[in-house]
């Protein structure tokens, strides 16, 4: 496979091509400044959050984005929206260019991508009914004149959800986790998007209740041709929703492939590592799989390691690892990895 890589930078293979995707992402960025102590010397220190993430998204996919607590994930879907700023690199959402636009430019996009938030509680106002919460975008965007059309919209997309109309003029203490995160996707559904960012969506909900809103999601792909950007850390969903998956470390995507060719051949270590956690059903293939536990902690992205940044708790880092940071560069079939050694498969059991 090796001898059919082609290095690139990354960013350079993945803008938009003739067939246009419905998202691309070339070379995002995201710094946030730190102040230092009065007696510390020197600038500002940077938290450098995402570093360099390049994408892309074809209208109805399902692409995962997974990595570990901290690495960037939520940053990533957040910065798509505008609701974190990108210190550089560049979006593209249907062909145009939208981190240069400005806020009032960005707003009529707004409502063609939307946000399912993690905490469902968090995200709705306890001070309204949860019918007005999913009739308030409707009026932002002026869809709807009369409040008998909203009212409409509103029980259809309750009825759309798996909820009773009726309980619309309850308040959402008044809902259990899984209803409250449902209503929240109705929410996101009301002004009738292309791109829906799920951050870790299920990650707050009893296991019973997660395969549910999975299967309800998937159904409402299926029937309104949407585009999701899945971030999660359970591997487990991730392959039974996604498309194609991205692993993410340390603010950098280190792998991207089809959902079935990064389980079945993952080439990253870090990728080896996560899915040889995984649990595996069957105790014959269990017994038989290899475990890769990964040595020391996640690094800081404020000092983040020279070199590749997975090279410290790496288990085939070589002299070069330390020094030269590999580029993103496509193995074939549309299979990237950033890794001077991709060659040298761990040769774990797929997590099936």
């Amino acid at each position: 496979m090796g001898d059919r890589a082609r290095e690139t930078d990354g960013a350079t293979a993945q803008r938009p091509k003739g067939d246009r995707p419905l998202l691309a992402v070339e070379d995002l960025r995201v710094h946030f400044a730190l102040g230092r102590p009065w007696w510390e010397r020197g600038g500002d220190r940077v938290v450098k959050a995402v570093d360099g993430v390049s994408f892309q998204l074809r209208r109805g996919e399902t692409l995962g984005l997974v990595g570990e607590s901290g690495c960037g994930k939520s940053t990533t879907g957040r910065s798509l929206l505008g609701l974190v700023p990108p210190t550089g690199g560049k979006v593209w959402f249907d062909g145009r260019e939208i981190t240069a636009l400005t806020a009032a430019q960005l707003r009529p996009l707004r409502r063609r991508i939307q946000l399912i938030f993690q905490d469902p509680y968090a995200s709705l106002n306890p001070r309204l009914s949860v019918g007005a919460a999913i009739a308030e975008p409707l009026a932002i965007h002026g869809l709807g004149t009369a409040a008998a059309d909203r009212g409409d919209r509103v029980a259809a997309l309750f009825q759309q959800v798996g909820l009773d109309p009726n309980c619309r003029d309850r308040f959402p203490h008044e809902f259990s986790g899984g209803q409250r995160q449902r209503i929240a996707i109705a929410r996101a559904l009301a002004v009738e998007p292309d791109l829906l960012v799920c951050d870790e969506p299920i990650a707050a909900l009893d296991v019973s209740i997660q395969a549910q809103v999975v299967n309800l999601l998937q159904d409402l792909q299926q029937r309104l041709g949407l585009t999701y950007l899945f971030i999660a850390h359970d591997l487990s969903v991730v392959r039974h929703i996604s498309d194609r998956i991205a692993v993410m470390y340390l603010g950098r995507l280190v792998e991207l492939a089809d959902r079935d060719r990064l389980y079945d051949q993952p080439q990253h270590p870090y990728t080896q590592a996560l899915l040889s956690a995984v649990p595996v059903p069957d105790p014959a293939i269990e017994r038989q799989r290899q475990r890769i536990v990964l040595q020391g902690e996640l690094p800081s992205p404020v000092a983040p390691p020279s070199g590749c940044p997975f090279h410290p708790r790496c288990p085939i880092a070589e002299g070069r690892c330390q020094t030269e940071r590999p580029p993103f560069r496509d193995l074939g079939d549309g299979h990237w990895v950033a890794c001077h050694f991709p060659s040298r498969d761990r040769a774990i059991a797929p997590a099936t």
